[in-house]
C-alpha cells in the first residue's frame, strides 16, 4: 500500500491469518470464534493506543517517520500482550454470539453452491466494468494507460472485495490504498494492515484517505501520480511490467513482491478479457 502523504474503519486480516482461521473453523468452530474475538480485542486496543499517540505532540526533534513506525509496532505488541491476558471485550462478544446462535431460522434455507469456475472471473469483470470510466478519466489526466490503473486498483482492493471500509461498513472509495499524511485535510479511516519492515510482515494500524466517490478517488490518485516527483518515472512507462516495477522502485508499497503481483494481474486472464470486451 502506498506511502502517500509521507509515502497502503475496520478489521483487516492478512491472507495467512484468514487461511488459519478458515482451517480452525472447519476443525473447531468454537475455537475459531474465540480466536476472532481475541483478534478483534487486540485491534481495538491497538486503535485506542493509536488515538492516544495521535493526541500527543509529534513534532519533537526525535520524531520521524521511522520512530513513528516503530512506535506503532510497539503499540501492536502491547495490544497483543493485553489481549492475551484479556480485558473482557472478547468474552462479551462470545456471550453475545452464543445468544444469537441459539435462535434457529423458522424455515430451512438451502443455498445454491457458488460456481467456482466462473464466479471469480465474473466478479473481476464486474469490477473492471464499474471502474472503467473513472480509469479512462485518470488516464487522460496522467497519460498512464487505463488498464494499468484498473490493474493497480484491483491489486490494492482485491478486485473491490477488500476495499477499505469505514466503521459503519460503508466504502471509503479508496481503491489504491493511499495513506493520509499530515498534508491530507479530508476524511480518513483507520485500518489494520500488513506492512513489511526489513522484508518481514508486520501488522499495524494505519490511517488512509476516504473519498465521497470512486471518481474522486481516481482523481486523487491521478493527482498523486502527476504532482509527486517520486512517480515521474512511472508516468513514462508503456508496458505493464515497467509500470509495476516503477511503482515498487518509487516506494509505493513495502511488499517486496509488489511488482510481481501487479504484473501478474496486468497480464492475467481477467484483464485480457476486459481488453477484448
Amino acid at each position: 500500500m502506498t506511502q502517500a502523504g509521507n509515502v497502503s474503519n475496520g478489521l483487516a486480516l492478512d491472507a495467512r491469518s484468514l487461511d488459519t482461521l478458515r482451517l480452525q473453523a472447519k476443525q473447531n468452530p468454537e475455537q475459531a470464534t474465540r480466536a476472532v474475538a481475541q483478534q478483534f480485542e487486540a485491534v481495538f486496543l491497538q486503535m485506542v493506543l493509536k488515538s492516544m499517540r495521535d493526541a500527543t505532540p509529534q513534532d519533537g526533534p526525535t520524531d520521524s517517520d521511522q520512530t513513528r513506525m516503530y512506535t506503532s509496532m510497539l503499540d501492536q505488541q502491547i495490544a497483543q500482550s493485553l489481549s492475551a491476558k484479556g480485558i473482557g471485550l472478547a468474552d462479551v462478544m462470545l456471550r453475545q454470539l452464543g445468544r444469537s446462535q441459539t435462535a434457529a431460522p423458522a424455515f430451512p434455507v438451502t443455498a445454491k453452491p457458488a460456481d467456482t469456475k466462473t464466479s471469480a472471473p465474473v466478479a473481476s469483470q464486474n469490477f473492471l466494468s464499474r471502474m472503467k470510466e473513472h480509469a479512462i478519466a485518470a488516464s487522460n489526466a496522467t497519460g498512464i494507460p487505463a488498464r494499468f490503473l484498473l490493474g493497480h486498483a484491483a491489486l490494492e482492493s482485491g478486485w473491490g472485495k477488500g476495499e477499505i471500509r469505514t466503521a459503519d461498513g460503508s466504502p471509503s472509495h479508496n481503491l489504491f490504498g493511499i495513506k493520509a499524511g499530515r498534508s491530507w485535510k479530508g476524511a480518513t479511516v483507520d485500518v489494520t494492515t500488513t506492512e513489511y519492515v526489513d522484508g518481514a510482515p508486520r501488522k499495524m494500524v494505519q490511517t488512509f484517505r476516504a473519498y465521497a466517490s470512486y471518481a474522486q478517488g481516481f482523481q486523487d490518485y491521478a493527482s498523486l501520480m502527476k504532482n509527486s516527483p517520486r512517480y515521474a518515472a512511472v508516468l513514462k512507462q508503456s508496458d505493464g511490467a515497467g509500470f509495476a516495477q516503477g511503482l515498487q522502485r518509487a516506494g509505493y508499497a513495502t511488499d517486496p513482491r509488489y511488482a510481481e503481483k501487479l504484473t501478474g494481474i496486468l497480464n492475467g486472464a481477467s484483464m485480457r478479457q476486459s481488453l477484448v470486451a
